[in-house]
């Protein structure tokens, strides 16, 4: 499969209705935590509904226990398919999803995210995962409408790398203090002569002033 247009690159806002008919405005790299966005086929189907569900799970820390990396890295889980706002209000309300899941009836952010048609055509909106840093940037993507389960897992595997990104760059040694030093005035390998006595010191230098 060729390499998504968008790693790499920084992810595009989003601002669309969510299930509460309210606009909401998703600006990556905004909050400063990264974003697992995920496209997904239909709302209340079996595969679309294991997905969302695996997502409010992996937040509640009861997917993933020993990691509990959702909650740790702040991750900020939306959803988006094409389906209706009132579709979208019965979904949530059904399976208790804890984060937004937007209607993307017209099709503005499958555009803005190459996102295309699954399964061959037949589904109207592919399967597919985001993994946005906390910059802003899509680290990875993956697009895979068959494999429902592998989207939550895709997510945690990017968080962990993500999180040891942040603890190496913190680990990292600051820059030594002797470079950041202003050299030393004076003249270039000047030495005291052994045994001279402060007085003779001060005799010189009156000397070199007068």
């Amino acid at each position: 499969m060729a390499r998504h247009p968008l790693i790499g690159q920084p992810a595009p806002p989003v601002s669309l209705p969510g299930a509460d008919g309210e606009t909401y405005t998703l600006t990556p790299g905004e909050k400063g935590v990264p974003i697992a966005l995920f496209f997904y086929p239909k709302s209340g189907s079996f595969g679309c509904t294991k997905e969302a569900c695996q997502f409010r799970d992996a937040l509640a820390a009861r997917l993933y226990t020993e990691k509990d990396l959702f909650k740790r890295t702040k991750v900020e889980v939306v959803g988006i398919s094409s389906d209706p706002v009132d579709k979208q209000k019965e979904f949530v309300e059904k399976q208790k999803l804890t984060y937004p899941v937007l209607s993307d009836a017209k099709g503005e952010a499958r555009k803005a995210y190459h996102v295309g048609k699954g399964l061959f055509g037949l589904a109207e909106t592919a399967r597919v995962t985001f993994l946005i840093d906390s910059k802003g940037t899509v680290r990875d993507v993956l697009d895979t409408t068959v494999n429902y389960s592998a989207h939550a897992k895709f997510v945690t595997k990017w968080l962990d790398k993500l999180e040891a990104e942040e603890k190496k760059a913190a680990e990292a040694p600051a820059a030594s203090p002797a470079a950041d030093e202003a050299p030393t005035v004076g003249t270039p390998n000047a030495t005291i002569p052994e045994g001279t006595t402060v007085g003779e010191l001060g005799r010189a230098a009156e000397a070199v002033q007068a």
